[in-house]
């Protein structure tokens, strides 16, 4: 089985050369870089094929890392890029976005002080229809905002949206965050929306194999499907190891076999981003 992760991130250090926006050390997952090399160690160990690499927004819109690894590792790493809502630039980097070799999609983060407003103020209003008469796919956190999510779909049904982290709150350790999936579930009646299963054993208050997850990620496979529901881990965020992260789901979901856990695990996330399996 091709195991390929939805979601990991890479940066580089906060330097004068290339410095991070002003207050954002505080939000790295982690107090130092994560360099390419240190990720291909870490997937060659646990047998993970490749990565979507998403930059983090605590590095601003930025992609050069990102993009350095995809170039030369092309058939490791592909990306879902950032791109400056506010910047009236923007708007003509994205007819030739996929151009850029290695990237895929673009992802944003609308899950902090810093970027929550573009969601609903009118920021982003211009890149839904932009990005979908591109073809361009789009990975979206959102939590707390379903129902924008929920219009945008059903305003543009040839927009290729993927919800992040299962679309719920990022509490850690929190069970009241699963009030939010029947609304999460209810949107995959749209055709043209599909969800990362990523970042899971954050929500666990159970050591592995997270048994107190298994219900919901059946609820949320019983909604979307085995083709639009991709496997992922947010592995700079994880309280655990890549291992466990991939074993969850490959042992101990007893109703994810075969076919359907080849989608899951990999097959889905690439065929829903164009990203061609060799």
């Amino acid at each position: 089985m091709r195991i390929v992760d939805s979601q990991v991130h890479l940066w580089g250090p906060d330097t004068p050369a290339r410095p991070w926006p002003p207050g954002r050390e505080a939000d790295a997952q982690r107090p130092y870089p994560i360099s390419k090399e240190t990720l291909l160690l870490q997937m060659d160990q646990a047998g993970v094929e490749r990565v979507v690499l998403v930059p983090p927004s605590w590095e601003g819109d930025r992609n050069d890392l990102a993009l350095e690894a995809a170039a030369a590792y092309p058939d490791r790493f592909g990306v879902m890029g950032r791109l400056s809502l506010t910047d009236p630039a923007s708007r003509d980097q994205v007819a030739s976005w996929r151009d850029q070799p290695g990237m895929l999609g673009m992802r944003f983060a609308f899950h902090n002080r810093h970027y929550r407003h573009m969601l609903t103020d009118g920021s982003a209003d211009w890149l839904w229809p932009a990005a979908e008469a591109t073809g361009i796919p789009l990975m979206v956190l959102v939590p707390g905002h379903l129902e924008v999510l929920d219009r945008i779909a059903t305003k543009h049904p040839g927009l290729r949206l993927v919800i992040d982290h299962v679309g719920v709150s990022l509490r850690p350790n929190d069970p009241s965050v699963w009030d939010e999936l029947p609304a999460v579930c209810a949107l995959a009646r749209h055709p043209n929306v599909a969800v990362k299963a990523s970042g899971l054993p954050h929500w666990s208050g159970e050591a592995y194999p997270f048994a107190d997850l298994h219900g919901y990620l059946r609820q949320l496979f019983d909604a979307f499907g085995p083709k639009r529901m991709f496997w992922g881990t947010d592995l700079t965020r994880m309280p655990c190891t890549y291992y466990e992260c991939i074993h969850m789901f490959t042992d101990h979901l007893p109703w994810l076999r075969g076919d359907d856990l080849e989608w899951v695990m990999g097959r889905g996330v690439c065929e829903w981003l164009g990203w061609e399996m060799g």
